[in-house]
C-alpha cells in the first residue's frame, strides 16, 4: 500500500466526519457530544465538545446575527452625501 493511498485512507473518513458534524442538527449534535463525554478524551477534544453539550435547546448558534438592527427614532434626520461625477 503507498503512502498516497494511507494518506487517503486517513482524510476520507475524517472529512467525512466533520462534514455529518456540521450538518448535524444541533440536538444531535448536543447528543452525541454528551455520548462521547463519557469516554477520557484529551482536554483539546473535550473542551469544543462539552461547549456542543451544554448548549441550550432553542439555540441556533449564530450569537445574535438574526436579530435586526436598531431602528432610527422616528424625526431624526439622515445627512444626505452628494458625490461629483468625475469628468471622462
Amino acid at each position: 500500500m503507498t503512502l498516497q493511498a494511507l494518506i487517503v485512507i486517513m482524510l476520507v473518513p475524517m472529512c467525512s466526519g466533520y462534514a455529518v458534524w456540521t450538518l448535524m442538527p444541533s440536538s444531535g449534535r448536543r447528543a452525541v457530544a454528551g455520548w462521547l463525554l463519557r469516554f477520557k478524551l484529551p482536554r483539546r477534544l473535550a473542551a469544543p465538545l462539552a461547549k456542543a453539550a451544554a448548549a441550550p435547546a432553542a439555540s441556533c448558534g449564530c450569537s445574535g446575527c438574526d436579530r435586526a438592527a436598531p431602528a432610527a427614532p422616528a424625526g431624526s434626520a439622515q445627512a444626505l452625501r452628494f458625490h461629483p461625477r468625475s469628468k471622462p
